[in-house]
């Protein structure tokens, strides 16, 4: 606006209420003169429509619709006078404070106040406005408020304009709020001027949601499981209510994770030992249907005979060696009696043909067996050849033969077949290289979790000791047991994911007592996190214990976030300890020692 060369723009804007009058110090004292708007071509304190609508509009809301009952014309134009004749008299001692800088001779004075609210950034307007309004709308510095008010500009007193707050709520309403002791507490509408007291209820979470799906999946478990008075006959029957109700048979997923919860009764009644036949029984019950395998021709073996050979071999060709005619249909005896005569006449080569030709595997394998070793692999690639692809004994033979088997590379389609049958055979006969063992199994696992079959291929990672990861951790092949942490963590930390991992955990504490999963305790805290929100703080905080054991144990310093989150969830559930019902009522304030523990540890760790 400084660049225009209109008379009307030297004037102060009036765009911004906070740089109204003083936008400038070398504004020309005519533009005060006779008090008028030059733009509207009336008194100034006359235009009040656009100071009333930008200038209070703009610095305080609660100015620009008034309260019903209340007229503040009359103040608004006595305020308007008084701000009008103050910017009059700070104009004159601005005048003034130039005129003496231009003169050496003048003494120093004081800057007006207009100099120091545009060097503090604190226009007039601005802070003469919030010596009205002392509703903190308004930050100012408050060594300024002593040195300006309005009553010494002879304006009215703050009291008379002070406008009343505003109600935050127009009519009284319910505040709710969740209590640590899995509580719902509503504080009724009251009206605390009229001397009305508040009326507060406590509602139990527990019954308030005593129809949801969540909860009712959290009572069922019979968790935590690390306590003394557990059965494991509870958990038994619980993973067998699971199969019977969240399982499908008819689906190949739902087999699969019927067959992880058949794993740990097994495990259960076993107290956390398992041998290879046990698991193959198992998988062999679970397989849905026994297949048939159909046999091949083998055509590898008789491809290397010559067309003599092949038609000196047909059944009613005589048999230049013997000089007889064999006879067209012939018995096991007489084929017998045939590899024998070759024998008789050294033809050994001829005789392991013939018995090829005729399924006499074991006479043909025994046979080369004694010859060279060439001899007895051709015989024994012929043997496996008439097997079917998806054979199991495929699978065993190629494993056998210190082999990776074709099964562990192609399970887990619909043309292959079912996985339960070659993982069986294994798990039954293994050989001694151990190592391959292990690939193998491992292998047939990455494959099934390739094809999106999680549960077949945790399953394969249980059986090959595959330690448990973290969900971050995408390399790692499992984190939580059914559960790919590849998918939403949403989706990946169900509630009956982490009960069935818990069982896991369980198991391994009945044959190790002292065992645990280092990485399944942040999913235990959220666990706990769920029972606190559902109104079950008991339980979330035995869960809080079993976790803040398990870090003690150890070094918390190395799991710091866990431990710190541990102790925050249990400091607001340590009053629902129904230890606290048996203590005097002196000792009720008192805490646990693990949660005194693990306070200090966290503490020292944050001092290191």
């Amino acid at each position: 606006r400084q660049g225009y060369e209109d008379a009307y723009w030297q004037y102060p804007a009036a765009s911004h209420g906070g740089d109204y009058a003083y936008q400038s110090h070398q504004w020309h004292p005519v533009a005060w003169k006779d008090d008028r708007d030059l733009r509207q071509g009336e008194p100034y304190r006359k235009s009040t429509n656009y100071w009333k609508q930008h200038y209070y509009r703009g610095y305080h809301p609660n100015l620009a619709v008034p309260r019903l009952g209340h007229d503040r014309t009359q103040a608004y134009n006595s305020y308007e006078e008084s701000y009008i004749s103050v910017a009059q008299r700070e104009w004159a001692e601005g005048e003034s404070f130039c005129s003496n800088l231009g003169d050496p001779s003048s003494q120093p004075q004081e800057p007006s106040l207009l100099l120091q609210y545009r060097e503090t950034g604190l226009s007039s307007s601005s802070y003469e406005l919030s010596q009205y309004i002392r509703d903190g709308a308004d930050h100012y510095d408050p060594v300024l408020s002593g040195t300006w008010s309005p009553a010494e500009a002879g304006g009215p007193l703050a009291s008379t304009l002070a406008p009343e707050v505003p109600l935050k709520f127009l009519l009284p309403h319910v505040a709710v709020c969740f209590g640590a002791r899995g509580q719902l507490v509503l504080v009724c509408p009251h009206r605390p001027a009229e001397g009305q007291l508040a009326h507060v209820e406590l509602h139990s979470l527990e019954a308030v949601l005593h129809d949801m799906k969540e909860l009712e999946e959290l009572q069922a478990f019979p968790g935590p499981l690390a306590r003394e008075d557990l059965h494991k006959v509870d958990v038994m029957t619980f993973c067998q209510q699971k199969i019977a109700t969240s399982c499908d048979p008819s689906t190949q997923r739902g087999r699969d994770s019927a067959l992880l919860w058949k794993f740990l009764v097994l495990l259960c009644q076993q107290n956390g030992s398992m041998v290879g036949s046990d698991t193959a029984e198992l998988l062999m019950q679970d397989c849905r249907c026994r297949e048939k395998y159909k046999k091949q021709i083998p055509a590898t073996n008789l491809n290397s005979l010559t067309d003599d050979e092949w038609v000196s071999y047909q059944p009613g060709t005589l048999d230049l060696i013997t000089g007889e005619v064999p006879p067209i249909v012939e018995t096991q005896a007489q084929i017998v009696e045939k590899f024998t005569k070759l024998l008789y006449y050294g033809r050994k080569k001829d005789a392991l043909v013939w018995a090829m030709r005729n399924q006499l595997w074991g006479h043909a394998l025994f046979l080369s067996s004694k010859m060279d070793p060439r001899t007895y692999s051709w015989v024994l690639t012929g043997f496996t050849s008439t097997l079917a692809t998806n054979d199991p004994l495929q699978t065993l033979f190629q494993l056998m033969s210190g082999r990776i088997p074709q099964a562990a590379l192609s399970c887990g389609n619909a043309t292959w077949g079912d996985w339960r049958p070659h993982l069986a055979v294994m798990l039954s006969n293994k050989v001694g290289d151990m190592e391959l063992n292990h690939r193998a199994i491992v292998t047939m696992g990455d494959t099934l979790a390739g094809r999106g079959a999680v549960e077949a291929a945790h399953f394969c990672y249980l059986l090959a000791d595959i330690p448990f990861g973290y969900f971050g951790a995408k390399a790692d092949r499992m984190a939580l047991l059914g559960s790919s942490h590849r998918q939403a963590f949403t989706q990946f930390a169900r509630t009956e994911i982490i009960q069935r991992m818990e069982i896991f955990e369980y198991c391994q504490q009945l044959r190790q007592p002292e065992s645990f999963l280092l990485p399944f305790q942040a999913y235990k805290l959220l666990y706990a996190s769920r029972l606190a929100d559902y109104g079950l703080p008991a339980q979330a905080l035995q869960y809080c214990e079993q976790i803040a054991t398990v870090l003690l144990a150890q070094d918390p310093a190395s799991h710091p976030v866990l431990a710190q989150q541990v102790m925050k969830l249990a400091e607001r559930l340590k009053l629902s300890d129904p230890l606290l019902l048996e203590m005097p009522e002196q000792d009720q304030m008192l805490e646990p020692d693990w949660l005194v523990q693990l306070r200090a540890c966290c503490r020292e760790w944050e001092v290191r």
